[in-house]
């Protein structure tokens, strides 16, 4: 009933709030959302990282399975482009770390890009 689903609820929201700030602790990532008020929780690049976006994040992160879409939200006349992470049921501490794994596995390679390889318009399957 519903003190089940608020335990969940409180358990995913754990995760969510662990992961989020390991993402920002890795350096290139600052948080929008936490993912404490739901298990959901959004990040951008800092403004001073301009060789990839989140979109390459996004696909890089896909080659592993990991389906952590990216989106831009129009904002005052500045884009500014998220991914974002659903901390569903069944989604534990453990596949947070296979998470931070994977992207701290793929970090090392986007950052040594010279330039961007996708934003909004390359990705395919990203509608407005």
């Amino acid at each position: 009933g519903f003190h089940g689903y608020r335990r969940v609820q409180g358990y995913a929201r754990q995760v969510a709030t662990r992961l989020s700030a390991e993402i920002e602790a890795l350096g290139p990532f600052r948080l929008l959302t936490r993912g404490d008020e739901l298990p959901v929780f959004a990040f951008a690049l800092k403004e001073e990282v301009d060789n990839f976006t989140v979109f390459d994040v996004s696909m890089a992160l896909r080659e592993g399975g990991w389906q952590v879409p990216a989106y831009t939200f129009p904002a005052n006349r500045t884009d500014l482009a998220a991914l974002r992470v659903v901390v569903r049921r069944g989604f534990t501490h453990d596949t947070a770390d296979l998470l931070l794994r994977d992207l701290k596995r793929v970090l090392p390679r986007l950052e040594k890009q010279p330039e961007p390889v996708h934003d909004g318009t390359t990705t395919s399957g990203f509608h407005h």
